[in-house]
């Protein structure tokens, strides 16, 4: 059984971490199992992506049996497998969508945030737990959560390794939308299939846009706007676009 499974569903890609024993927690064939899953989604026949957990858990980080005869270099084990697997995951040109389905801890935490959209479980719950074991928030944690929720709430939070439950999360704006555990995956992947139909060249391009945008200059934002509209502009979906409004009829997009 593969620690990593994909599925595709015409032009959306489900990746679900697979070791449900232990609530997904991450060991290095499963990171091997990540990074080649994310390089298959970088398709660009995959229009959108679902990150999911098997079983009754997102994923609860590194798993710690790895670190009983000790952790060794943690910078090094960070740098070669959860910073490149999470930077494949935001360079990926399409939306990317985690439907937390349980508990999602630490490093899974993270890559939670790193998506861009998240869906949770009722029964999910979202624990820092960097802090409860002497650690510092790694995986990029401190980047998303500083930019989705603001410092003091982030530092707050952080600092505290204080669980958080679906409901709250939906009220910090962290989680979009909180389903019934049992149909969680029906709507994770309508939601996913919405976003395959829309023209995908312009949501990769927002993502960019976005990701500047809170370290850019206005007039540094305002140029890069322009240089990817004038791309976005070149594209079929803009000129589908255009015909599908003039002709009052719904688009057709392809993501090219």
């Amino acid at each position: 059984m593969a620690e990593v499974e994909t599925q595709r569903d015409g032009g959306v890609m489900t990746i679900t971490l697979n070791r449900p024993d232990v609530l997904n927690a991450f060991d290095r064939a499963m990171q091997d199992g990540f990074r080649a899953a994310l390089k298959e989604a970088a398709d660009p026949e995959v229009r959108a992506v679902v990150l999911t957990g098997a079983g009754r858990g997102f994923c609860v980080g590194q798993d710690l049996k790895e670190f009983q005869e000790g952790a060794g270099d943690i910078g090094e084990r960070l740098r070669s497998t959860y910073n490149r697997n999470v930077l494949s995951l935001r360079s990926l040109e399409k939306p990317v969508l985690a439907a937390v389905n349980g508990p999602a801890a630490g490093a899974g935490l993270a890559l939670a945030a790193a998506c861009d959209i998240r869906l949770a479980a009722d029964s999910a719950v979202f624990v820092p737990a960097f802090i409860t074991i002497g650690l510092v928030p790694d995986t990029g944690a401190s980047f998303f959560l500083s930019r989705l929720l603001g410092y003091g709430r982030a530092f707050e939070w952080l600092a505290s390794g204080k669980q958080l439950t679906a409901g709250d999360a939906h009220a910090w704006g962290f989680v979009a939308e909180v389903v019934e555990a049992g149909k969680l995956a029906e709507r994770a992947a309508s939601r996913a299939a919405e976003l395959a139909a829309l023209p995908t060249r312009a949501i990769g391009m927002t993502k960019r846009l976005l990701d500047r945008a809170s370290n850019a200059t206005l007039e540094e934002q305002l140029e890069l706007e322009a240089r990817l509209q004038a791309a976005a502009a070149s594209s079929e979906d803009f000129a589908e676009g255009v015909s599908a409004f003039l002709e009052k009829r719904e688009p057709g997009f392809t993501g090219r």
